[in-house]
């Protein structure tokens, strides 16, 4: 079973060919050939749930900046330079110049090859793609605005081609997102984690993302007037035993099978959680608040592990600690379509050469290896409070892992690990767990990753995608280190 997407994947990509205007007179019928081969790109970005605008051919200076102020008002994620043919750089140069967004060369040609014993010029002409990339990379550098990538492939039947215009195009999902983001914060860092602490302005200047303070009456407003027979928490409760499995319990003595109340209550709050959400407007939301003992804001703040796992997996990263970095992580994970869940290092396994990755609290469900466990927890370990607790392994093959961290210069960096989820058993302890294998052996690789200075949270997501983050960090002009080797 998979938790329904309700937050819709969402962007704004321009596009703009180039060529020269000599050529149109010298042979009629090119400029209609150009415009088809531009229609074929428009027609694969649209297929990947953005808005795409087409600006049309730039064939002269004076067009690029004609256009220019029109590209800028669609305030676009990427803009793609469909290099339709050879265009001179008084096409390009003005437009990068202006550019707050990754520029993509895009070189796709329609031929294979040549068909060199009937050549003509216009056939050369359809497929010169190619040649001018380096006159636009080249001027682009001496403006201090490099493209951010080249795209290099046939205009179809090309999957090499077709994947990186498809990575762009989730890139353009995680900008769009990240640049308005509202990251709702509530409460304060645990005491003593000098390591959570993040200037809700940094994340203004870096990401363009809005740190929303939320305070938790407004939750508690939503959950007060809850109860057994409300029917939106009957309802929750349905879905919760439909999608966890409620086993019992094994030999942590902490854990017992989920019981009836605490089932209640994770429903309830569950509940109010999404009507908090939908009020606030928020898209993500960093949270550690512990309130007075034996109080109803206790139990409520202490129970939110099941519906921001299940908000987590629906596109709104929940996260505990007050860890707003790690919130940003698992925002970029879930846009990016590879999960997201919150995590850190647990012991190591020196006999499988693994280190145990997981957390207590939310979790992205959606990449759990099989059904996931809810647990009654007697008390969770280091914090107040008891309830039910999320425990899984995620699907086993390749991982990444993203971790925000802090300079001393006071800006984020991002540090980035690829592995392997090997199959392995896992403490029944109401956590989230995976064996987590990382080159050249566990050893090593965890002292390079703590030598870079990352937060101990991190996003944890399936699939290698290192060379994307590593994007994403270059578009909003953040240090990213790939711990595991550059991509």
């Amino acid at each position: 079973m998979q938790i329904p997407r309700r937050k819709p994947l969402a962007g704004n990509v321009a596009i703009i060919s180039v060529g020269l205007n000599t050529y149109w007179k010298q042979f009629p019928g090119l400029l209609e050939v150009m415009e088809q081969k531009s229609a074929v790109l428009e027609e694969k970005l649209k297929a990947q749930k953005l808005n795409v605008s087409n600006f049309g051919m730039v064939d002269n200076g004076q067009k690029a900046y004609e256009v220019l102020p029109k590209i800028k008002a669609s305030d676009p994620d990427v803009l793609f330079v469909d290099m339709v043919t050879y265009a001179t750089s008084a096409t390009f140069g003005a437009i990068v110049r202006e550019m707050n967004c990754p520029v993509v060369l895009v070189a796709l040609q329609p031929l294979v090859c040549m068909d060199y014993p009937h050549g003509t010029t216009f056939m050369q002409l359809s497929n010169d793609d190619l040649c001018s990339i380096p006159e636009f990379t080249g001027v682009a550098i001496r403006m201090k605005k490099p493209v951010a990538d080249v795209i290099i492939g046939t205009l179809e039947n090309d999957p090499a081609a077709d994947a990186a215009l498809e990575e762009w195009c989730r890139i353009a999902h995680v900008r769009h997102d990240l640049r308005k983001a509202r990251i709702g914060y509530m409460g304060h860092v645990l005491d003593t984690m000098l390591d959570m602490q993040t200037d809700p302005t940094l994340v203004t200047t870096a990401f363009g993302a809005h740190a929303v303070p939320c305070e938790c009456e407004e939750i508690f407003t939503e959950y007060e007037g809850l109860t057994a027979e409300t029917p939106e928490v009957q309802e929750m409760s349905r879905r919760i035993l439909e999608f966890f499995d409620t086993p019992d319990p094994v030999d942590d003595p902490v854990t017992v099978k989920l019981t009836p109340e605490d089932l209640l209550m994770a429903s309830k709050v569950a509940v109010a959680l999404e009507k908090f959400i939908a009020k606030k407007q928020i898209d993500g939301f960093a949270y550690y608040y512990e309130s007075t003992p034996d109080s109803e804001m206790r139990d409520l703040v202490t129970n939110f592990i099941v519906g921001n796992s299940l908000l987590t997996a629906a596109g709104f990263p929940m996260c505990g600690e007050f860890d707003i970095k790690t919130c940003i992580a698992m925002l970029i994970f879930d846009r990016l379509e590879i999960g997201g869940s919150f995590a850190e290092f647990h012991p190591i396994d020196f006999q499988r050469d693994t280190v145990l990755v997981g957390h207590d609290g939310p979790h992205h469900l959606n990449i759990a290896d099989c059904k996931p466990v809810l647990r009654s927890l007697k008390k969770y370990h280091g914090k107040p409070g008891k309830g039910a607790g999320v425990e899984f392994n995620i699907k086993t093959g390749p991982i990444t892992m993203l971790s925000i961290g802090v300079k001393a210069d006071g800006n984020f960096k991002f540090i980035v690990a690829e592995g392997e989820s090997m199959a392995g058993p896992i403490p029944p302890t109401g956590n989230t767990n995976t064996h987590g294998k990382f080159p050249p052996d566990v050893r090593t690789f965890l002292k390079k990753w703590v030598m870079e200075g990352p937060t101990h949270h991190f996003a944890l997501g399936i699939g290698h995608h290192a060379g994307s983050i590593k994007k994403i960090a270059d578009s909003f002009g953040i240090e990213c280190v790939v711990v595991t080797g550059e991509k």
